[in-house]
């Protein structure tokens, strides 16, 4: 096949390629930093041309102007996880959350099939092969199922290796655009951050190979790790700090017993840094979210260590990360996904990081978790909780047990309601 000649002929305005969308349709978005900016302010400017087109997106990290006031009967946005420019929306009854594991996603989307997907990718190769760059998770999942497949082409954007490309046949429509890819900058850490930091990077040791989540905490565990050796990533998404332990020679990925000498991931948030790093680089492997976040495959890294961080945690264990009673914050991601591959992974850990204290002033720590919470680590996978006041190991544990452990972590402000509740089910605190 002449791909270039489909390349050519395939090249249009980005005001073009949205016509294609019609009434009615499901449109999957590219996820998080692979935001496809210019096809949706395209799509969002036609908004008059459509009625009840549902957007499909985990995480939006751009304006999300389809979830505007005044938008509501030509969209309506339907995510696996409420970002900032998604939060009011979906709480205020204008968009919807789909409660679902990340790993499952491509399963989804298989089952919902979308009509259109808009993608952000990187220039073809000398083969007509597309990078999906930042964000591989359920790419090849949405452009397997919809009808047409438009893309915006942009120079800026990573070629990153593994599984995940796209042959420029598979595309109906072609933007070519010349934009930087949303970037994340790194979040400031506070003293509180950086304590819950130390602690849990204590309970990393050399060799291991460990998952990080999104926020300070996570970018504060990896200030810590300097003194480490041959660490490993296995992780759904990773951002600056891990390049910057590349670059010291703390991560080598050298122990692995999955992918040895590649860090893995599915998804990437950083800055330009992070994505100049990426760039055509072999020590680098990316793929579908049901690959790299399937628990089997997670746990076929021996001391697989995951490290997340949370919203709440009651006196049994139970873990909240995603609302605050009923108001969605965000979403399940792959949390649970990567907990159960640590405990199943052998000398496997999972940690469980949160500040003792809400900006508000409530304790994480509570006694009872807020009415309507959906809690999304079950105490029964729960095994480490850190917080600046230290580290209560839970697995295996009584729930009596477990109570005073979190007892001992909480603030001491909250200390004694926390006591009073322990000792009306368990009798005195020892």
């Amino acid at each position: 096949m002449d791909w270039e000649a489909h390349y050519r002929s395939h090249l249009t305005t980005a005001e073009e390629a949205v016509s294609r969308i019609r009434s009615g349709d499901k449109v999957i978005i590219h996820h998080a930093c692979a935001d496809p900016g210019v096809l949706i302010d395209a799509m969002v400017a036609n908004a008059e041309a459509y009625h009840d087109v549902e957007i499909l997106h985990i995480l939006s990290m751009g304006p999300a102007h389809y979830c505007d006031p005044g938008m509501e009967s030509h969209f309506r946005h339907n995510g696996g996880y409420v970002g900032g420019s998604t939060r009011r929306a979906v709480n205020e009854a204008q968009a919807d959350l789909t409660p679902i594991f990340f790993s499952q996603y491509p399963k989804w989307l298989r089952q919902t099939k979308p009509e259109v997907a808009l993608f952000h990718l990187s220039p073809p190769d000398a083969h007509g092969y597309c990078s999906y760059g930042v964000a591989v998770d359920y790419s090849e999942a949405a452009a397997e199922n919809a009808r047409v497949v438009i893309a915006q082409i942009n120079p800026q954007m990573p070629r990153v290796l593994g599984d995940c490309t796209i042959h420029v046949s598979k595309l109906d429509a072609i933007v070519e655009v010349d934009v930087p890819v949303v970037e994340l900058p790194p979040p400031a850490l506070g003293e509180v951050e950086m304590k819950i930091g130390e602690y849990c990077a204590n309970l990393v040791n050399d060799g291991d190979t460990l998952q990080l989540g999104i926020g300070a905490i996570p970018d504060a565990v990896l200030r810590f790790l300097t003194h480490k050796k041959d660490l490993g990533i296995h992780s759904e998404m990773f951002s600056d700090g891990v390049v910057e332990l590349i670059e010291a020679g703390v991560i080598t990925n050298a122990r692995k017993s999955l992918h040895k000498g590649r860090s893995v991931a599915t998804f990437l948030m950083g800055t330009r840094k992070l994505y100049d790093y990426v760039d055509n680089n072999p020590a680098v492997y990316m793929a579908p979210v049901d690959y790299i976040n399937d628990p089997f495959v997670i746990a076929q890294n021996d001391n697989m260590v995951s490290i997340n961080s949370c919203v709440q945690v009651d006196l049994q264990g139970q873990v909240v990360s995603s609302s605050a009673g009923l108001r969605q914050i965000s979403g399940i991601g792959g949390q649970a996904d990567f907990v159960r591959g640590a405990t199943m992974s052998k000398g496997g850990r999972s940690i469980m990081a949160i500040p003792s204290i809400a900006k508000g002033g409530m304790s994480k720590i509570v006694p009872f978790l807020d009415p309507g919470s959906s809690v999304s680590t079950l105490r029964e996978d729960v095994d480490c909780v850190v917080t600046e006041y230290g580290v209560a190991h839970l697995w295996g544990q009584t729930l009596r047990e477990r109570g005073r452990r979190l007892i001992a972590i909480a603030h001491p402000d909250v200390r004694d309601l926390l006591t009073e509740e322990y000792e009306r089910r368990f009798g005195r605190l020892s």
